[in-house]
């Protein structure tokens, strides 16, 4: 059974054609907290937008925005569904959503995606770059040729383009103090022996956010990321050796606080930093 991820966290059957993607039978997500033990308003009066929000870590870093006050857009691919049910739990923190439905990997929709944002809010404060692909295989690929070139090039274009894409249209509409905060992975450093195209990707994500936060930081816009290690992903944890401390994840409640510290004001002065999220519960 091939696996794909469209959003670090949360995985479904491969994708076939996308006009059927979303009648494709989906996973639960759990949704463990608490996101914030103590709501304080951090992020109040303060737009983030989310791409792929419509569920795994994407949906709890949402909600977990929303407890601090910020209003969200969410921007997914055709995730219909789950986008609808992320929405219905930010709005019962009392802040607006707005749903967009934009492939991200592609220019022209971004800055269009980012459009419809700032004429429903107004503003953009704060970007998670969180859209991803991964495909792992029965047995290691440590070869470039034991991956198939449509595999290859989805992953890329998904984990790379779309990141690029998006901060390129948000970029204009960032004030100082702004946070933009990318999702890479744990195999960015720790190969997995069956993602050479994705341990590619995550990797190029870590230097991208280096390279992006020297690039933004006189005009006081910070950029870091985020290493939530295998969070809810069983085929992924598997193929991790037993014993070590990424085999344990943490729920995806746990590691959405790390993304509002980086979004809160208060770490102004963090920026080109790679957070790694603490190893230590089991997903189920």
């Amino acid at each position: 059974m091939a696996y794909a991820v469209t959003n670090r966290g949360h995985f479904g059957q491969r994708r076939r054609a996308r006009q059927d993607h979303e009648h494709q039978p989906q996973p639960q997500t759990r949704m463990a907290g608490p996101f914030s033990d103590c709501p304080a308003g951090k992020l109040t009066d303060k737009v983030a937008v989310i791409a792929s929000g419509d569920s795994g870590i994407g949906r709890a870093v949402a909600i977990a925005f929303a407890r601090e006050g910020a209003d969200i857009a969410i921007v997914y691919l055709n995730e219909h569904r789950g986008a609808e049910e992320t929405r219905r739990a930010i709005q019962r923190e009392n802040v607006r959503c707005i749903l967009v439905a934009e492939d991200t990997a592609s220019e022209g929709r971004c800055r269009r995606a980012i459009k419809r944002i700032i004429a429903a809010f107004g503003r953009l404060d704060i970007l998670v770059n969180n859209a991803a692909e991964q495909q792992p295989q029965g047995q290691p690929s440590r070869d470039p040729r034991d991956v198939a070139p449509e595999r290859r090039e989805q992953t890329l274009r998904t984990n790379l383009l779309d990141m690029f894409y998006l901060t390129a249209a948000a970029m204009p509409h960032l004030p100082a103090g702004g946070a933009i905060i990318n999702t890479t992975a744990v195999t960015a450093w720790r190969d997995s022996a069956y993602l050479i195209d994705d341990d590619a990707t995550t990797a190029t994500i870590a230097s991208f956010t280096r390279s992006l936060a020297e690039a933004l930081i006189a005009r006081g816009i910070r950029a870091n990321a985020v290493t939530p290690g295998p969070v809810g992903a069983p085929p992924i944890r598997g193929t991790f050796r037993s014993g070590s401390r990424w085999e344990y994840a943490p729920a995806f409640g746990k590691i959405a606080p790390g993304y509002v510290s980086l979004a809160a004001e208060n770490d102004l002065f963090m920026t080109g930093q790679v957070v790694h999220a603490k190893a230590g519960e089991t997903v189920a």
